[in-house]
């Protein structure tokens, strides 16, 4: 069973650089790995087993966020709709976006970062998504609102990229213009 003690933090360098496309259909091992890292978030939403492991509660984790430089990554939540999302996915790669932005209102964490870290995140406010599932099905989705932001934080860790370099650093607070935060709409 993955635990925070699974998780590199801040200053790891897997989490700064590109990781590498997985080798399809997955190896026992990556199949293992990437149910694990599903497991992990699913078991962090558990008051009772974050509790008793000290899991941090999280809606999604990337495979860099374990050291592991490949493209995976895992998510396990509801968007404000009602709709779950809950599945591991390969070699994800956003094909389109909007030009339209959204961002959460109090700002982002992530679960390799153990800090506080003030400001708005900009993103796209809908996205389109390729990857292959756990089970092996290519699958293409549309994502908005926040449950596109929670693939784009995913993804971005695939390719380096944390939440904060994301930040405007002059005005870390003031959202972008034309930009609607998606914990606001129903």
């Amino acid at each position: 069973m993955l635990t925070m003690k699974d998780i590199v933090r801040e200053g790891h360098p897997a989490l700064r650089e590109v990781a590498e496309e997985v080798a399809l259909p997955l190896s026992e091992s990556d199949k293992k790995t990437l149910s694990d890292m599903l497991q992990f978030v699913k078991n962090s939403q558990d008051p009772d087993l974050s509790e008793k492991y000290h899991l941090r509660p999280g809606v999604g984790v990337a495979a860099p966020q374990l050291g592991i430089k490949k493209r995976m990554l895992a998510v396990h939540f509801e968007d404000l709709k009602g709709t779950l999302y809950s599945d591991g996915y390969v070699n994800p790669k956003i094909v389109s976006h909007s030009v339209e932005q959204t961002y959460i209102s109090t700002g982002e964490g992530c679960l390799s970062v153990d800090r506080e870290v003030p400001g708005i995140v900009p993103r796209h406010k809908r996205i389109t998504v390729k990857a292959t599932t756990l089970d092996g099905a290519e699958v293409k989705i549309r994502l908005k609102g926040y449950a596109a932001v929670v693939f784009q934080h995913e993804i971005d860790h695939l390719n380096g990229i944390m939440f904060y370099d994301h930040i405007n650093k002059e005005t870390p607070l003031t959202p972008p213009e034309n930009a609607t935060p998606c914990d606001a709409e129903q």
